[in-house]
This record gives C-alpha cells, structure tokens and sequence, in this order.
C-alpha cells in the first residue's frame, strides 16, 4: 500500500509513485548492493591475476617511492639495537656471524630470502583458489591490508637493516658469498628502498602462509610444515642480516591489522567462512546456476533439520461433478 501522487491531467487523474518511495528505492538499491560486496563469491581467474599483478606492481612503486632518509635510518636502527640490549635479546650479531661461517648454509638462506618469499604466497593464493573459492577473497584481502598497511610503516619510520649499521659487526652475506639473495644488495640496491625493514614482510607474508595451511589444511604434516615456515624465516632474516627481530614484530602487528579489516568486512575470520560457494550470477545473491564450485551439478538432499513439505490433500483429486441444472460462469 505504497504512497502515491495524484496529477490532474485533461480531466483524469493518474497515480505514480512519490518522491519518498522513490527515494526509499534507490536507497534500498545501493544497501543491498553494498551488502552484496560483502558476501563471498567465487573468485574469477583472470581478475585475480590482473589484480595481484597490478597491486605488486604499485606496492612495489611506493615502497621504493618513499624517500631513502639515511640519516633518520641510521638513527633508528641504533635505537632499535639499544632497545633490544636492553632488553637482553640483541642476539641478531651471534646468528649472523654463526650463520655465515657455515658457507652452505648462509648461501641456502640467502636464496631461500630471494625466492620463497614470493613463490610460497603465490602458491598459497592459488591453492586457496582451486580449493577453499569460498574463503579466497577474504584470505587475500588479509594480505592485500596487511601489506598496505606496511607502506604507512616505511613511510613513517625509515629503518637501517642490520648490515647498513654504523659501528656494527654485521656481515652481508650477499656481498660476502655473491650471491643475489636480497633486491637490497649488490647490483640491485639502486632498485630498491634499502631502509624499508620495518615492518618485515617477509614476517607478515610467511605468518600469513603459515596461519592459512595451519587452520585450512586437512594433513596433519601440512599443518606442522604451515608453522615451521613463519619460524624459519624469522631465523633467515636474521642470519641474513636483513632485519632485527623487532622488525617482525612489526609484520606481525600489520598482519593482525589485516585480519581485523578482513573480519570487519565479511564479519567472519576467513577460515570460518563456507569453504565452497555458489557459482552465482555475479552478483552474489547466489541465484544462478545451482552449481557448486568444485562439485559436480546435484540435487543437495534436503537437510534433517528441514522436513519435505506436507502433500497437497487436493493434489490429483478428481474434480466434483457438477451438480444438475448448474452453468458454468
């Protein structure tokens, strides 16, 4: 029983719909509309591949944007030295010289920091998309915030890796053993912002990897090597002389901060969210094609929970005769 506008025309009146449902309309329109983004929807190949293409590419950009401020660098990196001997943790000089005398194995790290740090996400990202299509999008929007949200971090404090200190016994071990194990050293150090070390994004990135195959992953070795990762990076960021371990606590705040902003969206933390979704429309209102992503086309059975609905008692009936002497309207 909608409001309705009476115009006078050549004698006749004619109803139409009012301003004020018309604007209740249009408002409704957009609300569902902004509700819709936020349900989970299978992810699109070539969508997913331009986007993860195109934010690298402008993460990359303002990372290296960000003025190289040596001097503040500098400066915080010896707070940062100060701080942790204080608290009795600058174990970062022991590793590293440790670490570097056993040639091997600071050569392993030194590309296990190069390579990994981008194959294992990769990976990760697609085999959330091939299994889990349903908790693709909200997964990736943790490391999408987690990582934006580290570019704030070099902006606002430089930091000195350890190997760049003034005064200190670090040891470079791309330098040492020429190998090409960071953009930071070497022939690419003019390619790269070389006091962006905080906060670690080899931390938040691992960490991320890590937590998904931890709480997604079905095999009980899986989910141990899950964990192991984030703990093994730790060790080689360190003996690499890359980052101090308060580095990674920084990645490890940003990462918490990209869960929130996931959280906050889909109102769910990824790993509860459906694992599979409706192949949909594209609109997410899930009323496409009854197909489930991974799943061949079926008739689901109804739950236990939700009874067959009670027959029709006219259904099939014959009908009454018609009484004598009646017409039909």
């Amino acid at each position: 029983m909608g409001e309705t506008q009476v115009t006078a025309q050549e004698g006749r009146s004619t109803a139409g719909p009012s301003p004020i449902t018309a604007d209740r309309t249009e408002r409704s329109g957009w609300s569902a509309r902004f509700r819709s983004l936020r349900v989970p929807r299978r992810p699109r190949l070539w969508f997913e591949i331009l986007l993860i293409a195109v934010s690298y590419w402008l993460y990359s950009l303002v990372r290296n944007a960000v003025p190289e401020q040596k001097a503040a660098a500098l400066s915080n990196a010896d707070w940062i030295w100060s701080a942790e001997k204080t608290l009795g943790l600058a174990f970062e000089e022991t590793v590293n010289h440790a670490v570097n005398s056993v040639t091997w194995l600071i050569v392993s790290m030194n590309y296990y920091y190069a390579t990994l740090h981008f194959v294992v996400t990769i990976g990760v990202l697609v085999w959330l998309f091939r299994r889990h299509p349903g908790r693709y999008a909200a997964t990736r929007l943790v490391l999408f915030a987690t990582t934006a949200v580290a570019l704030l971090g070099y902006y606002l404090y430089p930091l000195a890796p350890p190997r760049l200190m003034n005064g200190a016994n670090f040891i470079d071990t791309v330098l040492v053993h020429e190998t090409w194990g960071s953009m930071a050293s070497g022939n690419f150090k003019n390619m790269s912002n070389q006091y962006a070390a905080m906060p670690s994004m080899h931390i938040g990135w691992s960490l991320w990897c890590g937590l998904t195959i931890f709480a997604l992953a079905s095999a009980p070795w899986a989910r141990i090597l899950g964990l192991l990762y984030p703990t093994l990076t730790l060790v080689v960021i360190v003996a690499t002389a890359n980052h101090f371990w308060l580095d990674a606590v920084g990645g490890m705040v940003c990462l918490a901060f990209g869960y929130a902003v996931s959280r906050v969206w889909y109102g769910s933390l990824p790993h509860r969210l459906p694992k599979w979704v409706p192949a949909g429309n594209g609109k997410g209102n899930g009323t496409g094609k009854a197909r489930l992503t991974g799943l061949r086309a079926a008739r689901l059975p109804r739950p236990a929970s939700e009874p067959d609905p009670a027959p029709d008692p006219d259904a099939g009936a014959k009908p009454e005769p018609e009484a004598a002497g009646s017409r039909r309207p």
